[in-house]
């Protein structure tokens, strides 16, 4: 089982993505509201799906790549691009200065 039986891999041919599966809904509503769980968020992602934070990146990041996220929560996945955006732009300067 792979992120790829949740996520929408290619449009259908009408156009219209197909709907998001449940754990996808899951995970969005976990990002729009993590905050609110006591605690850690590592630990709030084992306890809410059983995963390890990687894993739960790794679907995330597929996930916010989706046009069925988009379509479902188009503010929750600009702002959550932002955020990746942000933190690669970070890594690059880091990378870069290590250069100099």
């Amino acid at each position: 089982m792979g992120a790829a039986k949740d996520l929408d891999e290619q449009r259908t041919g009408d156009g219209v993505a197909p709907a998001l599966g449940a754990r996808d809904i899951a995970i969005l509503a976990f990002e729009r509201t993590w905050w609110r769980h006591a605690g850690v968020k590592e630990q709030a992602i084992r306890d809410e799906f059983g995963l390890s934070a990687a894993r739960y990146y790794q679907l995330l990041g597929a996930l916010i790549d989706s046009p069925s996220a988009l379509a479902h929560d188009p503010m929750l996945i600009k702002r959550l691009h932002r955020v990746r955006d942000a933190r690669t732009d970070a890594r690059s300067v880091r990378l870069t200065s290590l250069d100099d």
